[in-house]
């Protein structure tokens, strides 16, 4: 095989309030490149300029909502990540840890809690 195919396809979160959670990604996501749009009673974000991996969110309904998950986003570098930071918590998150450099991973990182209290990552991999 020598084209690469992303690990993961799509991750899925089902929210207390479809409403609320599709603003508040909406909002953090969009300085790391990620657009999304209503879809099949929920919202579906992609980056730009491709359709997968991609993050679904749906309404809970009788369904269990999704808690206490981490799911970690890529940024192109580490403005995109304070501006994620920024943006998450204008629209409603919380911080669970400012923008910094975490060096034992070799990259600069943010993490804040969405309204149902997902650890919501923004992380920018430095150079070796």
């Amino acid at each position: 095989m020598t084209e690469r195919w992303p690990f993961i396809h799509h991750v899925t979160f089902i929210a207390a309030d479809l409403e609320a959670s599709t603003s508040f990604y909406t909002a953090a996501l969009k300085p790391l490149g990620v657009v999304g749009e209503a879809a099949d009673g929920g919202a579906e974000f992609w980056e730009e300029e491709l359709d997968t991996p991609s993050f679904g969110l749906y309404p809970a309904g009788d369904a269990t909502v999704t808690r206490g998950a981490h799911i970690a986003f890529t940024a192109r570098d580490r403005n995109a990540v304070d501006a994620f930071y920024a943006a998450a918590l204008a629209a409603g998150g919380t911080s669970r840890h400012e923008p910094r450099l975490w060096p034992e991973y070799g990259a600069y990182c943010a993490f804040v809690n969405d309204p149902d209290g997902n650890n919501v990552e923004a992380v920018y991999k430095e150079q070796a």
